[in-house]
């Protein structure tokens, strides 16, 4: 009985892991988090400043160029090009422990949204700012 039961619980928890890895977490994103708008839209300086911080925080384990890195996603992708501002900030500030992302919520606000423009730029922001306001 025992046996069975741990074996149930390790197939909940691949089920899980695999779920985080499809995008789910996107699910959890509540609508207010969602329709929020990066109030630094269009500022070249602070997708630059976003640069800086993926560079010194978020490179090593996604990348130099976002590409990915062994079990790590890519951060230039469809997900990411078209999840909206406020999905994106949810994350940064939430993270995704199930994947091994750290909540980042120790960075002031400006900065987490630095770090979205710096998403849209490279991942060109016209996918982006068609889906600001949208509903899944």
């Amino acid at each position: 009985m025992r046996r069975i039961a741990s074996s149930v619980m390790l197939v909940a928890g691949a089920v899980m892991l695999m779920g985080a890895a499809d995008g789910s977490w996107l699910r959890r994103v509540p609508a207010a988090d969602r329709a929020r708008v990066n109030p630094l839209t269009d500022q070249a300086a602070a997708a630059e400043a976003g640069a800086h911080l993926y560079a010194n925080e978020c490179s090593k384990c996604h990348g130099v160029s976002a590409e990915g890195k062994g079990s790590r996603p890519a951060l230039v992708s469809d997900r990411v090009a078209h999840a909206t501002d406020g999905e994106l900030a949810w994350m940064l500030r939430n993270g995704n422990p199930w994947k091994g992302m750290p909540s980042w919520s120790v960075l002031p606000d400006a900065q987490r949204w630095q770090l979205v423009a710096y998403l849209r730029k490279i991942n060109g922001a016209g996918a982006a700012g068609e889906k600001q306001g949208e509903t899944k």
